[in-house]
């Protein structure tokens, strides 16, 4: 999710409206799909969509509340990231620890429906991709970075994707359980780079003189 950059990019969001724009498209993509996908995976019964649904949820809440607090001091903002990257952290090993908890008691996703939401993840995914491809070459390293971001989350799309066939082919839930501790580890790694980020920008304005 760090990768994005989108929530730091807050000179360009601040200049160019069609930027903010295609953010804000982004944002309400993210959250709202993230909503669906996770009550799609306790109604299929699926640990790797509840993880990519968090995913989602969490890159859509750190792109908005990195928009909303535009206007606010450099300090508040490396704040509110370094809580966000212990909460995103929080929610990584709970993802961990309740799919460990499910390989002792697991029962098989219903693999079709798994299937089914995860193909629609990635077109989702897709669709935010082309949303902010004009902005892609204009030199902006957030930007590229966003696309960084799109190709990751594509991959774990299709990690369930995979997930969902090969529960159907075993009728087994080791797959998901597998696919769900891979997002786990990455929405892990966003986090860890968040707080990073923020300790050291809290560090550096620490040194800096008012």
């Amino acid at each position: 999710m760090s990768d994005c950059g989108c929530e730091t990019d807050t000179a360009r969001a601040s200049t160019d409206p069609a930027y903010r724009r295609a953010l804000w498209i982004v944002i309400i993509l993210n959250l709202g799909f993230g909503v669906v996908e996770l009550v799609g995976g306790f109604i299929a019964n699926s640990q790797a969509l509840k993880a990519d649904s968090l995913d989602f949820i969490g890159d859509g809440s750190i792109t908005l509340f990195g928009l909303i607090a535009l206007g606010w001091t450099a300090v508040v903002r490396s704040r509110i990231a370094l809580v966000q990257g212990l909460f995103l952290a929080s929610l990584g090993f709970g993802v961990i620890g309740y799919a460990a908890w499910r390989a002792v008691v697991a029962l098989p996703p219903e693999a079709e429906l798994m299937g089914g939401i995860g193909i629609a993840a990635l077109a989702v995914n897709v669709a935010a991709a082309l949303v902010l491809a004009r902005f892609r070459d204009q030199g902006d390293a957030a930007s590229r970075a966003i696309w960084l971001f799109s190709r990751n989350d594509a991959l774990a799309n299709i990690a369930v994707i995979v997930a969902a066939l090969l529960v159907g082919w075993t009728r087994q839930a080791w797959p998901d359980l597998v696919v769900a501790g891979v997002i786990a580890l990455l929405f892990l790694h966003s986090a860890w780079d968040i707080i990073r980020d923020a300790r050291r920008e809290l560090a550096e304005h620490r040194r800096t003189p008012a």
